[in-house]
């Protein structure tokens, strides 16, 4: 489990692609304080550290995983967000976050207020359903607040410090991101879906 909260930037220094899969190389600045077999989210996305050379961690990620998120379109020299597992008794800052990606979104707009900006993301409408306006929603790992909630899209305001410590700053129109909804959406959902089957 996760909070959302991006610890560090980390740097992409190569992919290798490996049968239906692929290696990943990540720069990542806590990287002499991680152990073999720690969960990391990547993007949002929880993988497994499976060596270490100096900085440099390695992660490996399976088609199921390049399939359900952006992590297949990584090239070296990307930028990426990066949070070691939640702990318990650690302070829960963000909301919880599973790490398991439920779609990738594109970024739709952005609109500068100031030195906010409001971002609008495009996301297939079976995920909108389980988003509210003021509810939480992890983008790239990112634990923010939604503002606006449409059939297919949904926005979120991101203030100075988050455009500069995540990846949303770096991002533009087009651009995809990894997507997982609110846990407690999901089980509601389940729950009352034989009551209203369409």
């Amino acid at each position: 489990m996760f909070t959302g909260l991006v610890e560090a930037l980390g740097t992409v220094r190569r992919v290798d692609r490996v049968g239906d899969g692929a290696e990943m190389f990540i720069e990542a600045p806590f990287a002499a304080e991680t152990s073999i077999g720690e969960s990391i989210a990547v993007n949002g996305a929880c993988l497994t550290v499976v060596a270490r050379d100096g900085n440099l961690l390695r992660f490996q990620a399976g088609f199921e995983t390049l399939g359900r998120t952006d992590l297949g379109e990584l090239n070296a020299g990307n930028r990426v967000n990066l949070e070691r597992a939640l702990r318990f008794g650690d302070r829960l800052g963000g909301h919880l976050v599973s790490g398991h990606i439920d779609a990738v979104g594109r970024i739709a707009e952005r609109v500068t207020h100031g030195e906010f900006e409001l971002i609008w993301f495009s996301c297939p409408s079976e995920w909108t359903r389980q988003m509210i306006p003021k509810g939480s929603i992890a983008i790239d790992g990112i634990s923010l607040t939604l503002v606006d909630v449409t059939a297919d899209r949904f926005s979120v305001m991101l203030i100075p410090h988050t455009l500069a410590v995540t990846t949303l700053g770096l991002k533009h129109a087009g651009d995809p991101v990894n997507l997982e909804t609110d846990l407690l959406a999901k089980y509601v959902q389940k729950q009352l879906a034989p009551m209203n089957p369409t």
